[in-house]
């Protein structure tokens, strides 16, 4: 039996990686694993525990063809290690963090993908981003106006998105990501 991707998206801020870190321990009883990211950002920067590269690697490794998917946004290159094909293929389902704007590029070369889209109210999405402290006030205004925009686009776009708001407690996304996931069949 083959393992299925499930592909978590959302805006910057949204949660993704609180999710993740919350969902971890139960998601890898259920024989699901979550994929460490490859980003061209500093080791030091604050945001998800990811492998940190600099461009130049991050070229290096995309020509010696180590990434199962890649992409650019935000002026960073990010890529998921071409390892999920062995894991997908041994029956683990596996969990990334990916790309609103990716998500038609990766649906091509896994079908069968469950995209799941993290949203959270616009209040509390700028709250979490002021807090970062990454962005400017107008960065984060710019940020908000094309978040409104591409939910939207990617909601009406892309059937079978499962949205999942995380404007409230952690916990409750945690158990509503997990139903999800179970009730499709993945990781159970």
């Amino acid at each position: 039996m083959v393992g299925r991707l499930i592909y978590l998206i959302g805006p910057s801020g949204s949660g993704k990686d609180s999710l993740l870190d919350a969902a971890r321990d139960e998601l890898a009883r259920r024989g699901c694993r979550i994929v460490r990211r490859v980003i061209t950002r500093s080791a030091e920067a604050v945001g998800e525990a990811a492998q940190a590269v600099s461009v130049e690697q991050f070229t290096a490794m995309q020509a010696q063809g180590e990434f199962a998917l890649s992409w650019q946004a935000n002026g960073l290159h990010y890529g998921i290690p071409k390892e999920i094909d062995e894991w997908l293929a041994q029956g683990s389902d596996v969990l990334i963090n990916g790309s609103r704007g990716y998500l038609p590029q990766a649906r091509q070369r896994y079908p069968d993908l469950l995209a799941v889209l993290l949203t959270v109210s616009e209040q509390a999405l700028r709250q979490r981003l002021l807090a970062r402290g990454r962005e400017s006030a107008a960065e984060i205004d710019a940020r908000l106006r094309r978040n409104a925009e591409f939910s939207g686009d990617v909601q009406a776009s892309a059937p079978g998105v499962f949205v999942l708001d995380n404007s409230g407690a952690l916990e409750h996304s945690v158990e509503q990501l997990i139903q999800r996931i179970a009730r499709e069949h993945a990781c159970a």
